[in-house]
């Protein structure tokens, strides 16, 4: 039995530094929601694509088909891959619901994730945007394990292989974290 969403639009931002993979984490989003049987879409921002540099990423999740392609202004949901982009961007700005931050440590109204130490654990590089989807889906119940893990594989099962099964691993132990608290 599909789990039917509350909302009929749900809309969220991801920021990162060009190069953290914000992208690839919407893109992975948009598809694990597809694959729960809901509509979807995942866009960037163009223009501040050089790494380092913030970049945000956007995902709008239904129930229904989705007509809107503008910009999201006032999300429910912002992800952060990087801690620091907190201190030259508002990340909060627009937000409705929650701020899901990769983050060691407790910051006021927002679910901390320690996607960092999972990474260099599993994958042993700092590649967090794949975590940080996965905690995205077990603080909020919006979308499936499973399903995230067929995105994983259709994802990068061609052209990187090697990743496919450490950010399996990886994804499955930050939501089992976060669902056992």
């Amino acid at each position: 039995m599909k789990k039917r969403m509350k909302n009929k639009l749900i809309e969220i931002r991801i920021h990162g530094r060009g190069g953290q993979g914000a992208m690839t984490s919407s893109q992975i989003l948009a598809m694990a929601a597809f694959y729960d049987g809901k509509y979807s879409q995942a866009f960037p921002i163009p223009g501040t694509e050089r790494g380092g540099a913030p970049v945000s990423a956007y995902v709008r999740i239904s129930n229904e088909p989705i007509n809107l392609r503008s910009e999201i202004y006032n999300p429910d949901y912002v992800i952060v891959l990087d801690p620091s982009l907190s201190k030259v961007i508002n990340v909060r700005e627009g937000l409705k619901k929650d701020l899901i931050i990769n983050t060691s440590k407790k910051i006021e109204k927002a679910k901390c994730v320690d996607a960092t130490e999972i990474a260099f654990d599993i994958i042993k590089k700092p590649f967090v945007n794949i975590i940080m989807v996965s905690a995205f889906a077990a603080c909020t119940n919006l979308i499936s394990l499973k399903s995230i893990l067929k995105a994983i594989e259709d994802k990068f099962e061609e052209d990187k292989p090697e990743m496919v099964e450490k950010n399996k691993k990886a994804v499955k132990k930050i939501y089992e974290k976060i669902k056992n608290k």
